[in-house]
C-alpha cells in the first residue's frame, strides 16, 4: 500500500484533522509504537493500517 493510499484511508476514517491527531497520539498495541513512529521506523504502511483496523471500527470498505 502506497502512502498516499494509507493516508487517504486514514482520512476517511477518522477525518483529516483527527487522522492526524490519531496517527501522533494513539499507541497501537499490536505494533507497540504510535502511527507516526511506526512509519518512520519503516514498518510497511498495510501493516500499520492493518493494526489500526485492528483496534479502531474500520468500515469493510476501507479495509
Amino acid at each position: 500500500m502506497r502512502l498516499t493510499e494509507f493516508w487517504r484511508r486514514m482520512e476517511a476514517r477518522f477525518g483529516a484533522t483527527y487522522a492526524r491527531s490519531v496517527a501522533a497520539d494513539y499507541r497501537l498495541p499490536v505494533l507497540g509504537t504510535t502511527v507516526d513512529e511506526a512509519l518512520a521506523r519503516g514498518v510497511e504502511t498495510k501493516d500499520v493500517w492493518r493494526a489500526v483496523c485492528a483496534e479502531f471500527d474500520v468500515p469493510g470498505q476501507l479495509r
